[in-house]
């Protein structure tokens, strides 16, 4: 895939003006040297929130949000990195670059398939029109003319005619464009092309620009499949877009809240009954890329279920995709509907304040449905029960991983409900780093404090241990002198603090870009994959620009794999070095590059082992290297 190019972005950046760009969806009033307005990513009577025509930045001192112009319009629109940047170079009349490299065949298709999708949302406009049955339809569902035109609603012809579209694309039967963009199947065996929807009223799917890149058809009567969708293609992919969400994106802003429904209609209806802020999966359970564009959209995102089992399950798969999503500070709340209605059926009954009063008083919190659902598989009242209550609820608790308060206060109520105090709780589903037995008496960094546990575990009664611990956190074979007993007060040594010199890095290199300037480049020589990958291109474009903010330099970051991991460590930077002078920080950055590079250099050439031996000796080693050491041991 190809790579918009650093210098690019910079030159963007340089030639739009942020206020020019804020202006065009929030009113800005002049305030000294900056601008400011009300907030547009939360609701607020006063403003905070502030632009800096200077610095070319925008903060809000009440929800915290800060960023570029590029920023500005990722988050506003919920676009991806690459369409924000198309989108702001067309305001200005920048051609995008395309890289060297060639394109990929994939990515020479994507401009016909556009081009042949909106001809054929055309012809479906228009037939609609002229087809009597569609038109009744719609009407027996419910469906106004305004809502129609709103969705942009279709019909696809059929009866005898199995190649309706060759009367809107004259090349019909060698346009290789139309079988990729799925409106025709190619029968290989009887060499016969006809067209993908026939007989079905259509629901064109857009993206977030409003480009067509797909199209759901509904039989109007009996048939199936009931539901058909368009099939993956180079610019639709089912895991990534939402029906109904351009139509939707103003409504999820202003009322901060998303609802997910499952079906076409659902929306249509919703939308139509004034709940604007619906959109739907399109025929896929709810997936963690779906969350995480509306999340960027709303605080509250609300899934809307039937009340029968395929609902059910659906709201299960919605859970699960979340967890690895949700945010403190956000909340995703899980609806059922009585097993009679679907959101379409309802809120035609019943009005937009009933359905609207069902979602406050009846959906569930995230934590409240996780609870419910995993309790009801168990028997709280016996032991056992309570026991797989914790064994069950580990992995989920697990992918909390960026939520770290909703994960802590979901352990303290799973600990009440197994009758264990918070501390018990929190060892029992923190998993092993390794593959060694486990035994109450044992944790990672006292589990050779008993030498009783230790000489019952091999069966061999009492014997001396090989080695003993170092004051530093290493260990030494060998060791002479007594072997501490259960009943003897062993001396607690407080363990130094130990830094990862990886995360140290990226930690002072975000607090102050500007420490590397006459560092030597020594990430040149660091891999370039995972977490150490990361930190490689943080600092290689740190470089590029040494003046720029750590914010700032955040949001030049966005396209990196990993990126999500950057802003809570750019906040962690502030708490540790805001008493540090300018000395102090240049040398702890150039002990962490050091010590980072030297890392790397021990991994190519010494065995796990003697790599950890090597780290006793010069800084000590952490909780999880330790328990790593003693497990090589005991492989001995």
């Amino acid at each position: 895939m190809a790579r918009i190019p650093d210098d690019f972005i910079q030159d963007l950046l340089n030639r739009v003006d942020i206020v020019d760009v804020v202006e065009r969806y929030v009113p800005l009033k002049k305030a000294g040297q900056n601008y400011m307005a009300c907030c547009p990513f939360h609701k607020e009577k006063s403003p905070s929130f502030t632009v800096s025509q200077t610095k070319q930045f925008y903060h809000c001192f009440g929800c915290g949000v800060h960023g570029s112009a590029l920023t500005f319009i990722m988050e506003l629109q919920a676009l991806s990195f690459p369409e924000a940047v198309r989108q702001l170079a067309e305001s200005v009349g920048m051609q995008v670059p395309v890289e060297d490299r060639p394109q990929s065949e994939e990515q020479k298709k994507v401009p016909g398939i556009y081009d042949v999708l909106k001809v054929a949302f055309d012809f479906y406009r228009a037939q609609l029109k002229t087809a009597p049955a569609a038109i009744e339809y719609f009407k027996r569902r419910g469906v106004e003319g305004k809502t129609a035109a709103k969705f942009g609603l279709g019909y696809a012809p059929g009866g005898d005619d199995w190649q309706p579209l060759k009367a809107v694309y004259p090349d019909y039967d060698w346009n290789v464009t139309l079988a990729e963009a799925g409106l025709v199947i190619d029968k290989e065996e009887s060499k016969r092309r006809y067209d993908r929807f026939r007989e079905r009223v259509m629901f064109p799917i857009m993206n977030q620009r409003s480009q067509i890149i797909g199209f759901g058809g509904r039989v109007m009567g009996q048939g199936e499949p009931k539901y058909l969708n368009s099939p993956e293609t180079p610019v639709f992919s089912k895991g990534r877009e939402l029906y109904g969400l351009p139509q939707a994106r103003t409504a999820i802003r202003d009322h901060n809240r998303a609802l997910v429904a499952e079906g076409y209609m659902d929306v249509v209806m919703l939308h139509q009954h004034g709940i604007e802020y619906a959109v739907a999966s399109l025929g896929t359970a709810c997936t963690p890329e779906h969350i995480r564009k509306l999340l960027k959209l709303a605080d509250e995102v609300v899934f809307g279920f039937d009340g029968d089992k395929a609902g059910i399950k659906a709201a299960w798969r919605a859970l699960e995709n979340s967890l690895p999503e949700v945010k403190d500070g956000k909340e995703l709340k899980f609806l059922f509907l009585p097993a009679e209605h679907d959101p379409d059926s309802y809120v035609q009954e019943f009005g937009r304040a009933a359905f609207e009063s069902l979602i406050d008083e009846a959906a569930l919190p995230l934590s409240q449905y996780l609870l419910k659902e995993l309790s009801a598989q168990v028997d709280l009242t016996m032991e056992e029960g309570r026991a797989r209550l914790v064994h069950i609820a580990r992995p989920h608790l697990d992918q909390l991983i960026q939520a770290p308060i909703l994960k802590l206060m979901l352990s303290k109520r799973l600990a009440e409900m197994c009758q264990l105090s918070t501390a018990e709780f929190a060892s029992l589903t923190v998993a092993p780093s390794v593959d060694v037995p486990v035994f109450p008496e044992m944790s990672a960094d006292t589990a050779f404090d008993s030498a009783p546990v230790y000489d019952a575990w091999q069966g061999q009664g009492q014997v001396k241990r090989p080695w003993q611990p170092r004051s530093n956190g290493g260990f030494k074979r060998g060791a002479k002198g007594k072997s501490w007993r259960a009943e003897e007060d062993r001396p607690r040594l407080k363990p130094a603090a130990q830094h990862d010199p990886l995360l140290r890095v990226l930690q002072l290199v975000l607090f102050r870009p500007s420490i590397l300037q006459g560092q030597d480049e020594c990430e040149l020589a660091w891999p370039n994959e995972g977490f150490s990958g990361l930190v490689r291109c943080v600092l290689m474009r740190a470089r590029l620009d040494v003046e720029l903010l750590g914010a700032e330099l955040v949001e030049r970051c966005q396209d990196l794999p990993g990126f999500a991991r950057l802003a809570p460590i750019l906040n962690e930077s502030h708490h540790l070095f805001d008493k540090f002078d300018q000395d102090e920080l240049l040398i702890e950055i150039s002990n962490s590059l050091m010590a980072a590079t030297q890392n790397f250099s021990l991994g190519s050439t010494l065995s796990r082992k003697e790599e950890l031996d090597a780290l006793s000796a010069s800084r000590g080693l952490t909780d999880e290297e330790s328990q790593e050491y003693l497990t090589l041991l005991l492989r001995r």
